[in-house]
């Protein structure tokens, strides 16, 4: 209740926690940010979250939504370089579930058990800090070679053995470094190379210490915070000072920058690779963004074509599937051209080649929808003229593509709309199914229903302008579909008036 009243009050929100209360921070602002501030067109202030020593909560699909959202900046996390805290989740709970449980009760800050020395605490510290590093190593390497591009088939069945933690951190993390100095950095994968790298093996002499740290924020911060001694490590990465080509002259400043660390030359090239990671992505979405007026061409192109078809008094749906004309030639050729960008971009989507924020930039979002809503019936003529749906199964159960899921679904998050619910685009391949299912002698109660849905969301279709008025010219394959419909039916019928004008037009 307090929150909501601050959120009506329109103040500065910051959530804050230390240890497990930080995970719990940040999904009181995750919820605060999807539920009060998401539809509320700015008028508030943005919630702020800051952590101290708190576990990762997310996986890499978790901390892509954020960024896609652009509230990734909402989150500030502050990481001791020895907390073993932040790093638990790297280890698979099950082999960690034996000493979990005696290591929460070490650190809990009311314990006395981090002041024993005994060789079964040692021991048990020992075994657990282990457990977390090698855990951390394997997510490190994989990661690095994925960033190198070494996605060989060999690491593809490696994953099929070793089962790997899905947690990614995201935000801000600010390392605490030995000597007093601040390290910023935001690239999501150098910041996983750095929790191990802080916390590697040649560390790992003293476990007690990792553990003592954890509790040791609020003693240390003031001191830090006061000093304003930070280095921001991704303004280092963006001028290329983790290039093996750099200037003499600017080895110092990463000489600096793992030393404040405690890391060596091996991390160096970890970080590089995750710093030249993240700068291709931005160069592959360079190169998508060069395609954007090529398809906003071949657009346009089919939308002439749309109107040439009602034109000569076709439906475009129909006028494409019977292809009987050089521009329905001419407008299959633009469709699987079409079919070719949009299907490089969703496969570059699903490797993560591209910018988390891609998929929520406006432009693209709009391009998508209008895509969807113009060539997807052309596909869905494609499937039934060649009788795929006989051998493969009804085209939105087999055969839709993913380019359309991608992009509706974009549509769909833009317009907070429930997912699936804006399926104007497949409305040929309802009609095609229910068409072939009374076609085939099923009788009209089996598929009373769908036929009800369909006639609804017919009508709320034409109102918006979703579907074109050319599906009712005289002789498409819904109108003639439609007047197939039993007589009693179609008195009761939601879009009777429409029709009984097509009716009485044609």
């Amino acid at each position: 209740m307090a929150v909501l009243k601050a959120v009506a009050e329109r103040k500065q929100i910051v959530f804050t926690g230390h240890s497990s209360g930080g995970a719990i921070s940040v999904l009181a602002a995750i919820w605060l940010l999807e539920k009060h501030l998401k539809t509320d067109n700015g008028n508030h202030n943005v919630p702020f979250c800051i952590t101290f020593g708190s576990p990762l909560i997310g996986d890499n699909l978790f901390c892509q939504a954020l960024q896609r959202e652009d509230w990734s900046s909402c989150f500030l996390h502050f990481v001791m370089t020895m907390d073993i805290v932040p790093r638990i989740p790297l280890a698979p709970l099950a082999s960690l579930k034996e000493e979990l449980h005696s290591i929460l009760q070490f650190l809990c800050p009311k314990s006395s058990c981090l002041s024993s020395n005994s060789f079964e605490i040692s021991q048990l510290l020992s075994r657990f800090y282990f457990t977390v590093l090698r855990n951390a190593l394997t997510i490190s390497n994989h990661q690095s070679c994925l960033s190198m591009g070494c996605a060989t088939s060999l690491l593809g069945n490696l994953s099929g053995f070793i089962k790997f933690s899905p947690y990614k951190p995201f935000g801000t993390y600010v390392f605490c470094c030995n000597n007093g100095r601040l390290v910023s950095v935001k690239n999501s994968d150098a910041i996983l190379q750095m929790l191990f790298y802080c916390l590697r093996e040649e560390k790992a002499d003293d476990p007690y210490r990792s553990f003592k740290e954890h509790l040791q924020y609020e003693s240390k911060l003031k001191s830090y915070l006061e000093a304003q001694n930070v280095v921001h490590g991704d303004y280092l990465q963006a001028n290329e000072l983790f290039s093996s080509e750099m200037n003499p002259d600017e080895m110092p400043l990463v000489e600096t920058f793992l030393n404040d660390l405690d890391m060596g030359k091996e991390a160096w090239l970890h970080l590089h690779a995750a710093a030249e990671w993240e700068m291709q992505k931005f160069r592959n979405q360079k190169g998508i963004d060069a395609n954007y007026s090529k398809i906003q061409e071949a657009l346009n192109a089919l939308d002439n074509y749309r109107s040439m078809c009602e034109l000569r008094g076709l439906c475009y749906y129909d006028a494409f599937k019977l292809q009987r004309d050089t521009e329905d030639f001419n407008a299959n050729v633009k469709r699987l051209e079409l079919a070719g960008l949009w299907d490089e971009i969703i496969e570059m989507l699903s490797r993560f080649e591209l910018p988390d924020r891609f998929e929520g930039r406006n432009e693209w979002v709009k391009l998508g929808t209008r895509y969807c809503l113009l060539v997807e019936p052309l596909d869905i003529a494609n499937y039934y003229r060649h009788s795929k749906n006989e051998d493969t199964g009804p085209y939105m159960v087999k055969g839709r593509p993913r380019r359309y899921k991608f992009t509706q679904r974009w549509g769909e998050h833009a317009q907070r709309m429930p997912k699936g619910s804006s399926l104007e685009s497949c409305f040929w391949a309802m009609v095609e199914e229910i068409s072939a299912d009374m076609n085939n002698k099923k009788p009209f109660v089996e598929v009373k229903e769908r036929v009800l849905e369909l006639e609804k969301n017919v009508s709320a279709w034409l109102d918006s302008g979703k579907l074109g008025s050319d599906v009712l010219l005289g002789g498409s394959t819904f109108v003639k579909w439609w007047m197939a419909l039993p007589k009693q039916h179609k008195l009761s019928s939601c879009i009777a008036r429409i029709m009984s004008r097509v009716e009485k037009s044609g």
